[in-house]
């Protein structure tokens, strides 16, 4: 202060207001710069405005400086405990001072004030250190503590004892405990790691329960003040029958790390001990001991299940560790000890905020990268790292998170969009401090994405195969044709159409506009078309529309809807006749029924039987051949004529069929053909008519003309190959190709060796060009 007033004094003198101002400043500067720490020592429950310090002549101020200057004290906290008298410069205390009620966690009690200057500004820092006086007594949590001790204790157990509670520290504090005179136990008191004094009953002559039930013994605990303090608490011994088996902590300490916002109930550590005896001996139940009313006060213990739960609000700044004791005593009265011991942690309390300013409900599929879809900000009451924010939102969505001002972010699209393949998001914004703990919270927005045509109809093949039955009825559904669009609403809106061509005729087929039901127009014929193909295209409802086209192939399945017709004999002639001789033996041929339908499958396919005979003993029928053969030999006793109907029938649903008639005459030689053809003994008719006698002359002699030509011609063939058989012995070796049976049918209707026909005859069919019918020519041996 002095040297504050020789510097404006200079300043006066010289009359420069500049210098004067750098001199002030240059003052004040070195003041502060050479202020220290005022540190003073006061006991506890003196009087009020008490005497403290003489701040002006510690501080070397004069005292007029003191009203000038407006010296004032600051104490820390609301409420202020000293007072500075600006005319004296002494520094009193406003109450009196209790330690243990301005410091009840801390062995040192310091209070820190401020003495403030004006004109020119200045605070000094000074310190008050509260010196404990003997003034609180050592106190057992409990006047009367109970123990259960089993007869057979060895000399040497130890009981922890509750300790004394002594709000002075120091020499002031619990010191030592006595124990009134007995012959079984003693005291040994002692001191944990933190410092905390606790004492144990150590059993020295071995108790005997029939000699005395019980004892009471007189505990007192004694402080080191001057003059010292004492408590006492009774100390009851129940001595109790056996029980030779104590419980057992799984661990002789618990450590802990709970957070300070721990909400209540919440299980901080369960102890368990095990007490292998049974009955009420081997129940456990857990209670505390040897802990502080504070410490019970946050935390509960349940008695059955040894459950450490919260039960009152944890606060960092007022204690950082918690310690306690859990003693489990049996049914029989054996406890055992464990220690509990709580870190409280402190945390990131206050979670990000996200404020959502504006949102794009649906965008189009084909919105380009980097279109705005929502604007928000995020806010954090925290401090520091705790307050710094950050935002994300998972990588594999389509959208990224731009920063822009004052906590604020846009989501955008970064990608192309395609409404088909996902037609919406739900972004979930993830917003996390900066804390050693970090807290994040999350806000979840909706997008949907709007449908664009840009998807044309699918076929779900691209050619489909129907059949339908011939002779169907006219609208007849077939079947359906199904088209799909990936795109939403008109866009994925197919209609059906069939694709007209130019110069061909309408065709046979409709399919619907709506669902491609196909449907056919008119009745089909299998024998006219099989088979036929059209184009169909399928197109949406967009602008401008997309197509795609699909083959449709209809078949037409064959309905059994042609009997059978008869090729031979023919069914508009008379009764075919037939020469079979007297020595025909079994399986002679005697004819061949020729028949065709003009179905497909198994509607075409033919099967033979004989429907009547004059004998039906003597003749057989080839049920898919249609060969007409001897079924024994013919005897002198058989009808010379004969005459049978053959029944063709094909294998449809139902069956159609067709007759044929054929007339045999037994014969002995060709000569008395002409009377076996013309009279029928058995049916008792009379000989035919002029007309067809000669028409029957006709045909015998035609059909020897034809006989002696065959034999001719035989005789020809034999003689050429035998001439050049006899040739080729004479220039070469003989060659391995021969002629089979097949050779000679290669004129007829493909008979050969492994044909129906025996050896002995041969069959050609022939069609005249421009006729509609068949003629057949039967080459039979002269007999």
């Amino acid at each position: 202060g002095w040297l504050f007033w020789r510097v404006m004094a200079c300043g006066r003198r010289s009359g420069d207001s500049k210098r004067q101002v750098i001199l002030f400043i240059l003052c004040f500067c070195v003041c502060q710069s050479g202020a220290e720490t005022l540190r003073y020592s006061l006991p506890e429950e003196m009087e009020r405005d008490s005497f403290v310090a003489n701040i002006a002549k510690d501080l070397g101020v004069p005292l007029s400086q003191l009203a000038a200057r407006k010296a004032r004290v600051v104490s820390e906290g609301n409420e202020q405990l000293f007072r500075l008298n600006q005319n004296t410069g002494v520094l009193t205390a406003k109450e009196s001072l209790d330690r243990e009620e301005i410091c009840p966690q801390s062995d040192t009690c310091t209070l820190v004030f401020k003495i403030f200057f004006e004109n020119p500004l200045q605070l000094i820092r000074g310190e008050v250190e509260i010196r404990d006086v003997n003034d609180n007594s050592p106190v057992f949590p409990e006047k009367e503590m109970v123990l259960e001790i089993p007869e057979t204790t060895s000399p040497g157990s130890r009981f922890p004892l509750e300790s004394a509670q002594d709000r002075d520290v120091g020499i002031n504090g619990l010191q030592n405990y006595s124990l009134g005179p007995n012959p079984h136990f003693s005291l040994a008191p002692g001191t944990g790691k933190d410092g905390v004094k606790y004492v144990e009953l150590v059993l020295q002559r071995q108790l005997d329960r029939e000699e005395q039930g019980e004892l009471n013994l007189l505990l007192t605990a004694i402080d080191g003040g001057s003059p010292p303090r004492s408590g006492t608490a009774q100390v009851r011994i129940v001595v109790l029958d056996a029980n030779d088996n104590i419980p057992v902590f799984e661990r002789e300490t618990y450590e802990v790390r709970l957070a300070e916002n721990s909400p209540l109930e919440q299980l901080v550590v369960r102890v368990a001990a095990a007490d292998p005896d049974e009955g009420s001996n081997g129940k456990v139940r857990y209670t505390f001991t040897q802990t502080s009313e504070r410490t019970r006060q946050l935390f509960q213990l349940d008695p059955v299940t040894g459950e450490i739960r919260v039960a009152g609000k944890l606060d960092f700044e007022e204690a950082k560790n918690h310690k306690m004791v859990v003693k489990a005593t049996d049914g029989g009265g054996l406890s055992a000890h464990c220690k509990v011991q709580v870190q409280v942690l402190d945390v990131n309390d206050n979670a990000p905020e996200i404020a959502l300013t504006s949102l794009t409900a649906s965008i189009p599929e084909d919105a380009p990268p980097r279109t705005v879809v929502a604007l928000f900000s995020v806010r954090d009451r925290d401090s520091g790292d705790n307050g710094r924010t950050e935002c994300s939102i998972d990588e594999d969505l389509p959208f990224s998170l731009t920063p822009t001002f004052d906590n604020y972010y846009e989501l955008r699209t970064n990608a192309a969009l395609d409404r088909e393949r996902t037609a919406e998001y739900n972004i979930t914004i993830t917003a996390m401090d900066w804390g050693k703990t970090r807290l994040s919270s999350r806000e979840s927005i909706f997008v949907q994405i709007s449908d664009v045509n840009d998807n044309p109809p699918e076929f779900t093949q691209e050619v489909y195969t129907m059949s339908v039955t011939e002779n169907n009825s006219p609208m007849l559904r077939i079947g359906s044709m199904k088209a799909t669009d990936a795109d939403a609403g008109k866009n994925a809106r197919v209609n059906y159409a069939l694709v007209r061509q130019e110069g061909k005729e309408q065709p046979e087929v409709s399919v619907s506009t709506e669902n491609g039901d196909v449907y056919i127009l008119r009745p089909l014929d299998y024998e006219k078309v099989r088979a036929f193909e059209v184009t169909v295209r399928a197109a949406d409802g967009g602008s401008p529309p997309l197509s795609a086209q699909a083959v449709l192939r209809i078949v037409v399945r064959d309905e059994n809807d042609n009997a059978p017709v008869l090729l031979h004999p023919p069914p508009d002639s008379s009764a075919a006749g037939e020469l079979v001789p007297r020595w025909a033996p079994s399986g002679y041929l005697v004819a061949k029924v020729v028949a065709v339908d003009a179905d497909a499958g198994q509607n075409a396919w033919l099967s033979y039987e004989l429907a009547k005979a004059t004998e039906p003993e003597l003749f057989r029928v080839g049920l898919h051949s249609g060969e007409v053969r001897t079924a024994r030999a013919v005897t002198e006793r058989d009808a010379a004529r004969q005459r049978l109907i053959v029944l063709v029938r094909d294998r449809g649903q139902p069956p159609r069929s067709a007759t044929a008639t054929l007339a045999v005459a037994l014969v002995d030689d060709f000569s008395d053909a002409f009377h076996q053809l013309g009279h029928d003994p058995a049916s008792g008719q009379q000989p035919q008519v002029v007309e067809e006698e000669m028409l029957t002359t006709y045909l015998i002699a035609s059909l020897c003309c034809v006989s002696s030509l065959f034999l001719l011609s035989v005789l020809v063939l034999t003689a050429n190959t035998l001439c050049k058989a006899r040739v080729r012995a004479d220039l070469s070796p003989p060659s391995p190709s021969c002629y089979a049976d097949g050779d000679f049918a290669s004129d007829g209707v493909g008979v050969g060796s492994a044909g129906t026909l025996s050896p002995g005859y041969r069959y050609e069919m022939y069609l005249t060009s421009g006729s509609g019918g068949s003629e057949f020519r039967f080459l039979r041996p002269v007999l």
